[in-house]
């Protein structure tokens, strides 16, 4: 695991955004395509800016898989992650090869579960672009997360600091109207992705990012268990990396 601190959330985008889109660009001339998965929150925004910003991917070579949507909101709805991903990235890139998004507004979420761990299991991924919550979470795996679990996506139960965050964040306008209920993918899942790139920026994640990166892996810190992947990049603003002993 390595650790890149930059002044500014800015700074820090654009510099997960450019090692992102390398790792792209470097999958597709080995591999001749990638598989790709995306995060959302305001923890994305400038890494994302960066990544479509990028001249050097070919991207009808690329498919694209998302971590985690609400159970239960439409995609038109303005906390939706597939609204999220659809308007800055999708919209933004050149046809690409394939997109799979997580609809969680199906009657039968089981199911929905059932139908992504089918794709992704004919799509090992290379590179998952992914934040930490403020809770420590890994996609909306809350603590205490499913460190054992091989499904590929779960159906998993938010808690309060969780859905506290997303209110924060400017999604929803009480926290009464934030979703109890989510489907994620599984931390087993993003582990095999081949790289992980990590941005954290805000104060507000000092403290999960401490816990994680210098704390004991467990499973009460979800984002702890980065500490044993062999190519992830922690890209980290000043203000989240406050209270890193190392830094």
């Amino acid at each position: 695991m390595q650790e890149f601190i930059y002044k500014t959330k800015q700074e820090m985008g654009a510099a997960a955004g450019l090692q992102a889109a390398e790792v792209i660009k470097q999958t597709i001339e080995n591999k001749g395509q990638a598989n790709i998965i995306l995060a959302t929150g305001t923890s994305q925004f400038e890494t994302l800016k960066a990544l479509v910003a990028s001249p050097v991917i070919d991207w009808p070579k690329v498919s694209m898989f998302h971590l985690d949507e609400y159970i239960g909101l439409d995609a038109e709805h303005p906390a939706s992650f597939r609204k999220y991903l659809k308007e800055r990235f999708v919209d933004k890139v050149p046809g690409l090869k394939a997109v799979y998004f997580v609809n969680g507004y199906v009657e039968n979420p089981e199911q929905e579960c059932q139908r992504l761990a089918r794709i992704i299991a004919r799509h090992p991924v290379d590179v998952a672009l992914i934040g930490i919550g403020e809770n420590g979470h890994l996609a909306f795996n809350d603590p205490p997360a499913d460190f054992e679990t091989e499904e590929p996506f779960l159906i998993v139960e938010l808690d309060d600091r969780c859905r506290r965050q997303q209110l924060g964040e400017g999604w929803f306008d009480a926290l009464e109207q934030v979703p109890r209920q989510a489907i994620s993918m599984s931390i087993r899942q993003i582990m095999k992705s081949l790289c992980i790139i990590v941005s954290v920026p805000e104060e507000r994640k000092a403290e999960a990012v401490k816990n994680a990166l210098e704390g004991q892996v467990t499973n009460m810190c979800p984002a702890s268990i980065l500490q044993e992947h062999k190519n992830c990049k922690i890209f980290l603003d000043d203000k989240a990396a406050s209270l890193l002993s190392s830094k």
